[in-house]
């Protein structure tokens, strides 16, 4: 019993240890003032991805609840779109957008948008809107994807605008990091990378 009394005073010391060893061994961390919101700096958790790198694998769920994985989306060329949420003004009009543009993409391409809105929202938010080419999937689960490429804006708990380009080996091709998160992305930007 002592030797129990004795650890007592260490135990924040070392739950805070193995969390910062934990986030070390996941490649978790975090990068203060990496975006802006309205001005405001906010801090991303995760990797800052490069291209050239590996995409990393993630657990994203349909709006049919159905888990799908990089792996679903292999033989296709990946734009990846990030947002905060579909329910904004920012992240509706992005979104509507890239539907509109995969007319110009080959059938190659497939556009999934990630957000943390839940299954049930973005379904009918794409009800809503007409959306029938661009693939929404949610990041509520597990935060898998926020965390592995690097988006999760610690402060908010929303996914940082982002635009990735994932080849069909899934080596990553394009990163577009909005700097800040209340601006569009630029289109032409994402469509001259396809090429």
């Amino acid at each position: 019993m002592e030797q129990i009394e004795l650890l007592l005073p260490a135990i924040p010391f070392m739950v805070a240890l193995f969390t910062m060893v934990g986030l070390a061994a996941t490649g978790t961390h975090e990068r203060k003032a990496a975006v802006t919101f309205q001005g405001n700096p906010l801090t991303l958790l995760g990797p800052e991805l490069k291209t050239g790198e590996k995409a990393p694998d993630f657990n994203l769920t349909t709006t049919d609840l159905k888990p799908v994985s990089l792996k679903d989306y292999q033989d296709k060329i990946k734009i990846i779109s990030a947002v905060p949420s579909l329910d904004t003004n920012i992240c509706s009009l992005e979104t509507r957008k890239f539907n509109g543009l995969v007319a110009k993409m080959s059938p190659d391409v497939v556009i999934l948008t990630v957000s943390m809105d839940l299954p049930f929202a973005q379904k009918r938010w794409c009800g809503a809107n007409g959306i029938d080419k661009v693939i929404t999937l949610s990041d509520y689960m597990d935060h898998s994807f926020g965390l592995a490429y690097g988006v999760r804006i610690k402060e908010l708990g929303l996914l940082a605008r982002t635009i990735f380009i994932v080849d069909k080996n899934n080596v990553i091709q394009y990163i577009q990091r909005v700097p800040e998160i209340a601006q569009e992305p630029n289109y032409d930007e994402v469509l001259n990378s396809l090429k």
